[in-house]
């Protein structure tokens, strides 16, 4: 008797279980559901309509990255300010403790070798350290490989860095006997460190490099670029530059070199210039002033957009930001960006007309392309932008929706200004585009959720695959 009432309760309690999940608010089913529909729609469109492999030439740089831990290296030090320069260890717990706390990423040269060598030997000790191939232009390079196009990269690295390339990617630019180091500590969300809690995965980036800030390939670089005749030259790694112990005029005598390299370009090649962390404001105003108006195309993550709009209109670095902005915030700063950049073009000779900006966050992407311009396919692009960014952070190459998170709302506001239109999100056509007038130009802007990977395995070099991504479907 005993027996059969035990077997009765347990029938009765998986019962119980059964239908609470089945009939619970919000159930888990429809949230699969709507992910799982998300995921179709997004998978849809992502496919490239080519008649022919794209050319795509990207500089400077590349690197070796150490992956590990930040806790496995560092001693929590409390602190609420970024001192900006790195000398000495005090300054370097303050400069991370600044950036986990908001979950910003960052990117910051070690003034002191000796500082920098030993966190690296650190790292090398930590069990489950790796290292990968690294740098903004040859992670950009690998991407655009995978994507299907014909790549040329211009860096110099050793004989080993080099067999980490794609057979489609040609380096020119030279050999070194040792290659630059980047120190990617990491950290996931929810993570604490001291009295703070991370609000989202992220990394932050140490470098001590001799090679890549004086974008030493340039000139083999500036050689192949006529003969290649690429459809579109990537301008990245600048941010390497940033606070680099430079002898007087020669950062500003590469930066013309960068910057003539852009103006000789013909109309038939598009130019696309990578944002990253910059902390100097010296240098991100000469960028405004000199780089960018020479650039059809940015991209950028939420930080970075907030930081360039900082410099445009205040001549002011902007260090960190909301890590998980509003679409109507992000919206508004592109616009003011897209509005300031396009009217200083005007004012240089030769320049180009800004005609694209993709901005890319934790939650969604957002694509502005100007209408009639050479940009085409800015729903694929948004698609393989939100879906990249779930396959790299997780490491898989395909989505799985037991480890995807929608964090996008169900509707977003255009933009901030009173009486701005609304815009649902469609889960079975999950990217939302619409026209309007911007500053007298009519726009596109395109939005796309993002499903968030919840078991991260790696954030560094999600921005760069991501932007890559996207702008090889609308060459």
């Amino acid at each position: 008797m005993g027996w059969k009432v035990f077997r009765i309760g347990c029938l009765l309690s998986l019962l119980v279980v059964l239908v609470a999940i089945w009939l619970r608010p919000g159930t888990e089913r429809e949230i699969d559901a709507e992910v799982r529909a998300i995921l179709r729609g997004l998978i849809d469109v992502e496919t490239p309509d080519r008649v022919r492999k794209p050319k795509v030439a990207v500089g400077y740089g590349a690197c070796m990255d150490v992956f590990t831990n930040a806790k496995d290296v560092l001693q929590f030090k409390e602190s609420d300010l970024d001192p900006g320069v790195i000398t000495n260890d005090v300054e370097l717990m303050q400069a991370y403790t600044y950036f986990f706390r908001h979950g910003a990423a960052a990117e910051r040269f070690v003034h002191n070798s000796s500082l920098f060598d030993m966190l690296v030997e650190q790292a090398e000790q930590v069990p489950g350290a790796r290292w990968e191939m690294g740098g903004t232009a040859a992670v950009m390079a690998n991407r655009f490989s995978l994507e299907g196009c014909d790549v040329l990269l211009g860096a110099k690295m050793t004989p080993r860095l080099l067999k980490a390339f794609s057979p489609n990617v040609k380096v020119v630019g030279g050999d070194v006997s040792k290659d630059d180091v980047h120190l990617i500590l990491e950290y996931k969300a929810g993570e604490t460190w001291g009295s703070f809690q991370a609000p989202r995965a992220n990394r932050f980036i140490l470098h001590n490099d001799d090679t890549n800030p004086t974008l030493s390939s340039l000139e083999d670089f500036q050689a192949a670029l006529e003969a290649f005749e690429p459809d579109l030259l990537v301008v990245g790694g600048l941010q390497m530059m940033d606070n680099f112990p430079f002898q007087k005029g020669v950062r500003e005598a590469r930066l013309k070199l960068v910057e003539e390299q852009m103006r000789k370009q013909s109309t038939r090649t598009r130019v696309h210039f990578e944002l990253a962390s910059f902390a100097e404001p010296k240098l991100m105003i000469y960028l405004v002033d000199r780089i960018l108006p020479h650039a059809d195309s940015l991209g950028m993550n939420e930080q970075e957009l907030e930081n360039l709009k900082s410099i445009i209109l205040h001549q002011r670095v902007s260090v960190v930001t909301d890590s998980n902005p509003r679409v109507a915030t992000v919206l508004d700063d592109m616009r003011e960006v897209f509005k300031q950049l396009r009217h200083k073009g005007k004012q240089i000779s030769g320049s180009r007309s800004l005609t694209r900006i993709h901005v890319h966050t934790l939650a969604y992407q957002a694509i502005l392309t100007v209408h009639g311009s050479p940009w085409k396919n800015s729903i694929g692009a948004a698609a393989k932008a939100s879906l990249t960014a779930h396959r790299h952070v997780c490491g898989s190459a395909s989505v799985d929706v037991e480890k995807a998170l929608l964090m996008m709302d169900e509707s977003f506001s255009t933009s901030t200004a009173e009486g701005s239109k609304r815009m649902p999100l469609n889960v079975t056509s999950p990217i939302t585009c619409w026209d309007e007038e911007c500053d007298g130009t009519t726009i596109n802007l395109c939005v796309a959720p993002v499903l968030v990977c919840t078991h991260a395995k790696q954030t560094c070099g999600g921005g760069d695959n991501i932007s890559s991504a996207g702008i090889s479907m609308q060459i």
